[in-house]
């Protein structure tokens, strides 16, 4: 049987997602705002940034105010109804029955957990990928988190820990069967390497091969090539875009056919300004005007932006200072 297109839908624990193109979890970046854009373009399903389950248990402001907010537009997209996931991670099962029980009444459709972030100072705490070493608990944090919440649970884990091992491929079916997690988002690099090095689609086809539920690919799928090829070489049941897509939504629309060639000139700008306009609606003008600077290099290379421009926006103190900037960028030809 030939895969399935992209473009056709399937389910994720009874959950309905139209396509087959996902938005990943960008850790600090996967805001309500971020996963709309996604959408936008034609993702399937958006997941959000990272949030600790520990702040969700003890009613952080911050968390619970910008973090878990969910946008009534990101369900529903030029007719498309997709679901929205929150991310959660921590190594607590207790914490996380009770912040699962929160992201569910916020009206989240699923939970991920994050189990292969390799950031230090997620991992000491014992989360992220540091859960790949001690799978006991791992599934006791997963299981908490379906019950919890009574939502479908997904986790995000890696190939294994450091460079050649693969206890992630392990825990991934522990999860399954043990846990009940209804879908793995599987980045087929150990956490040792982060993001670099060559991702192992043969270890993530033989994890598509034995679980039952669906296997979702993240990892090294930085342009339309580099998705399809790997679509078709794991058999995975969807794709995860991370990196490639970040200044890039356009990625959503080629991968699923929807265009072909890349931006131009004016729709990045235009791009750019709906993001600046979402910012401000998020945070406020003035926090927004901080908060961007991690945005502008991304759209910045794309408009052939040099080196003086770049810091110069990254030098703004308001996000009126960084449109009266982005009129006196010159037309240049957009990346594909």
């Amino acid at each position: 049987m030939s895969q399935p297109a992209l473009t056709e839908p399937f389910q994720i624990g009874g959950i309905p997602v139209a396509n087959r193109v996902m938005l990943a979890p960008l850790a600090g970046i996967g805001n309500w705002f971020v996963r709309l854009q996604a959408r936008r373009f034609g993702a399937g399903m958006a997941v959000s940034e990272m949030v600790s389950s520990h702040a969700i248990h003890y009613r952080n402001d911050k968390t619970m105010d910008e973090l878990l907010r969910i946008d009534p537009h990101e369900r529903t997209v030029a007719g498309v109804e997709g679901p929205v996931a929150i991310q959660l991670f921590g190594p607590d099962p207790e914490v996380m029955r009770s912040a699962a029980a929160t992201v569910a009444e916020r009206g989240a459709d699923l939970i991920d957990l994050n189990m292969g972030c390799p950031v230090p100072k997620v991992c000491k705490t014992g989360a992220g990928a540091a859960l790949i070493r001690d799978p006991d608990t791992a599934v006791k944090v997963a299981l908490a988190a379906r019950e919890g919440s009574g939502l479908p649970v997904t986790v995000k884990l890696r190939s294994g820990a450091r460079t050649g091992e693969t206890d992630g491929y392990g825990l991934a079916v522990r999860l399954v069967e043990e846990a009940g997690v209804s879908a793995i988002a599987f980045h087929p690099r150990s956490a040792q390497v982060h993001h670099k090095g060559a991702p192992d689609y043969e270890l993530a086809a033989r994890l598509v091969e034995e679980l039952p539920v669906p296997v979702i690919l993240s990892g090294g799928l930085q342009d339309d090539d580099s998705v399809l090829a790997a679509y078709e070489q794991t058999g995975a049941a969807a794709v995860m875009l991370a990196r490639g897509a970040l200044g890039n939504p356009w990625l959503f629309s080629r991968v699923l056919g929807l265009r072909e060639d890349g931006p131009t000139h004016d729709e990045v700008l235009d791009e750019l300004d709906w993001v600046l306009d979402r910012a401000v609606e998020h945070l406020g003008p003035e926090r927004a005007g901080r908060y961007l600077r991690k945005f502008y290099p991304w759209y910045l290379e794309r408009l052939g932006a040099g080196r003086a421009q770049q810091e110069a926006f990254q030098a703004t103190a308001s996000v009126e200072q960084a449109r009266a900037l982005m009129r006196t960028l010159e037309p240049a030809r957009a990346v594909a």
